[in-house]
């Protein structure tokens, strides 16, 4: 036969206080000490490591900063190239008529 839900919650909080007296027993005045007063804000460990990762970080952009714009010399990007004919919309240019063969122009065979 099962020990009803009652019994087991009985049984369970007996175990657990004669377990916690025990421990009570066992601790002392000589166990328990005073704390040290406050003294103030104190700086942890953590708190170090931030400030000087933040302080490197800082540094490490400040050198970047001055390495790609203020070196003397060198430029980011190369300048844009010009384009390579006018923008827009232009007429087309008029064909200039073909001259005869007969007709003699400005050539040196006709200033003889």
């Amino acid at each position: 036969m099962k020990p009803s839900a009652e019994d087991r919650r009985l049984a369970t909080e007996d175990r657990l206080r004669a377990a916690l007296a025990a421990r009570a027993v066992l601790v002392t005045h000589r166990d328990l000490r005073r704390d040290a007063p406050p003294q103030g804000h104190s700086w942890g460990v953590r708190r170090v490591r931030r400030v000087a990762f933040a302080a490197l970080g800082t540094a490490a952009a400040v050198a970047a900063v001055w390495l790609l714009v203020l070196l003397p010399g060198s430029s980011p990007a190369p300048a844009p190239a010009p384009p390579a004919r006018a923008p827009g919309i232009s007429e087309p240019v008029p064909a200039t008529p073909a001259r005869p063969a007969n007709q003699s122009g400005p050539s040196g065979a006709d200033s003889r």
